[in-house]
């Protein structure tokens, strides 16, 4: 299926060009190439130049230079590797610690566009909307840009604005992920396993959820509804009058950062009372009410006095429904538990585990891995480190996980660390404990097993009623030779598309062939017009034959394919 079909939209082919030649700036030249770019697009020159990165580049991981090449590429990019730094299913560790880094180098849009962007989304100046909003920004990034501001009320708050323009750089950006994510899993080998297209799919749908951020501020809302009987949890106020699908005006609440133990204690504040707050806030996100905040990293937690926690910026959250939830706890029962097993079972009742996979050896490895972890004093086990790590054995099975435990695996970890840095002793286990038993109590409660009985009534009931129409239809289809089945052949493309070049490369050698014989026959004819005693004719197509034959053994060299 040629490239420009499923990827008809593409806005700017200079972005395309942009895109390639940074990633062979960056030592990734080698994959470009093998993406077949030039094929697919039918130019009658090459996109980019292939050539290799600096000696200083030379000298950084793999890892290194793709971070560095993200940040280069701009905000889309840059969202791209945040989301896949919670993927450890399907990015080596090396490479999560790297896309950890990722920056938004962004400069700040000038104060009076920012402005603009505030009238045409909400239909009225900044001068009549605010008593005052400060010219320099509070924050910047590749979204967004936030700046200070106080109401004609006299209350105050923070102004989140999206960048003018930034949509359309990230619509671009999509349609060249989508038709890179196409021909890595058509092209490059083992490409399929990770499913890219699936990968860019998912980060869309994300990132136009962040660009909207009135859905940030429903959201923001139902965490301040969730928490609204808990005294230790602020969750800042949105101004609905303020805020549309590119602005979002919530309450400002100045506190001190969480990590800033220092100011902390200075304030009379207690670092253990901290420690567990955060915890038991953060396992009542996911464990009570199935909606997390996904990116709980120390910047977006503040501590108020009384100890309480600040929470904000809900851009991106995860959530878990009930069965998903019985799932991770039965998950971690088992390890903590030392049941392989019943971890086993889990997995192949779950369907996550396929006929592929090899049952003994994942059976060895999961037993190391506990037998690891249990040797470890409770008090200095690391749930967070322990879901990463049992991740990492199931992706060497090819063991999918959903992305919701992806991101509860990444924003867990990150958690447990700060309860850490606030309090050395502090133990995650013995915090998620109470919610794991009381998950798998009332799951297992008459209530909950009388529910599940209704609903397989309800369906065995459906399918009582529609059975014998699809029956029917079944046996008309196949009475009318109107019955077919589709047969999907995986994996030709690419036999396919190297038999092309082959066959191109052959019909070449043939006109290069076609070329040197004629022009001898011609040199044997002392007829025509004459250059140093030799027939002019002959002579260029002499010249033309090697200058094609030199071209085709360019092209052969550099595919590494002799």
């Amino acid at each position: 299926m040629p490239f420009n079909r499923i990827n008809r939209n593409i806005r700017s082919l200079k972005r395309y060009r942009q895109v390639l030649g940074t990633l062979i700036k960056y030592g990734f030249g080698n994959i470009v190439e093998q993406l077949n770019i030039d094929y697919y697009f039918e130019l009658g020159k090459r996109i980019v130049s292939l050539g290799t990165a600096s000696r200083e580049l030379e000298r950084l991981t793999q890892a290194a230079r793709f971070r560095l090449a993200l940040e280069e590429l701009g905000p889309t990019f840059i969202k791209l590797g945040q989301i896949l730094s919670t993927r450890p299913d399907i990015v080596p560790a090396d490479a999560l610690e790297e896309l950890q880094k990722l920056q938004d180098h962004i400069p700040a849009v000038p104060t009076d566009e920012i402005k603009a962007q505030i009238h045409r989304e909400l239909g009225y100046p900044t001068e009549e909307l605010f008593k005052d909003f400060e010219q320099t920004p509070l924050a910047t990034a590749s979204i967004a840009q936030v700046h200070r501001g106080t109401l004609k009320n006299g209350e105050q708050i923070v102004c989140k604005v999206r960048r003018p323009g930034v949509e359309s750089i990230v619509a671009t950006d999509l349609d060249i992920m989508m038709g890179l994510a196409y021909l890595i899993e058509k092209h490059l080998p083992g490409g399929e396993l990770y499913d890219p297209i699936g990968l860019v799919r998912e980060f869309r749908r994300t990132i136009h959820r962040e660009l909207d951020f009135s859905r940030e501020g429903r959201t923001t809302d139902r965490f301040a509804a969730n928490f609204s009987d808990d005294e230790t949890v602020h969750i800042p106020k949105v101004f609905w009058d303020y805020t549309g699908h590119s602005v979002l005006t919530l309450e400002y609440v100045s506190g001190i950062k969480i990590s800033s133990q220092e100011e902390l204690k200075g304030a009379g504040l207690d670092p253990q009372i901290i420690a567990k707050n955060g915890a038991d806030n953060f396992l009542k996100q996911v464990f009570i009410h199935g909606l997390f905040h996904a990116d709980p990293h120390p910047g977006n937690i503040h501590i108020l006095p009384g100890n309480v926690l600040c929470i904000f910026d809900f851009g991106m959250v995860g959530r878990l429904d009930d069965d998903l939830k019985l799932h991770l706890t039965e998950l971690l029962m088992c390890v903590l538990r030392r049941d392989v097993d019943h971890l086993i079972s889990q997995l192949l009742y779950s369907g996550e585990l396929h006929d592929d996979s090899n049952i003994k050896n994942l059976k060895r490895d999961l037993t190391e891995f506990i037998d690891d972890y249990y040797d470890i004093m409770l008090q200095d086990l690391r749930v967070g480190k322990l879901l990463i790590d049992f991740v990492e054995i199931l992706t060497e099975y090819q063991i999918k996980f959903p992305s919701n435990l992806m991101l509860l695996s990444r924003a867990l970890f990150v958690m447990e660390g700060i309860g850490k840095q606030l309090d050395p002793n502090f133990n995650m286990v013995a915090q998620l404990k109470p919610f794991a038993e009381q998950i798998i109590k009332d799951r297992y409660s008459p209530t909950s097993i009388a529910k599940d009985a209704a609903r397989t009534l309800q369906s065995y009931q459906a399918l009582g009623k529609s059975l014998p129409k699809d029956i029917k239809e079944f046996i008309n289809r196949i009475n009318r030779n109107k019955f077919k089945i589709d047969v999907e052949h995986r994996g030709f493309e690419r036999l396919i598309n190297d038999l092309d070049k082959s066959t191109n490369r052959i019909s070449f050698s043939l006109v290069i062939a076609a070329l040197i014989i004629g022009s001898s026959l011609i040199m044997q004819i002392d007829k025509g017009p004459m250059l140093f005693g030799f027939p002019i004719l002959g002579l260029l197509g002499y010249s033309v034959a090697g200058f094609l034959g030199f071209g085709l053994a360019i092209a052969i060299l550099r595919s590494g394919r002799m």
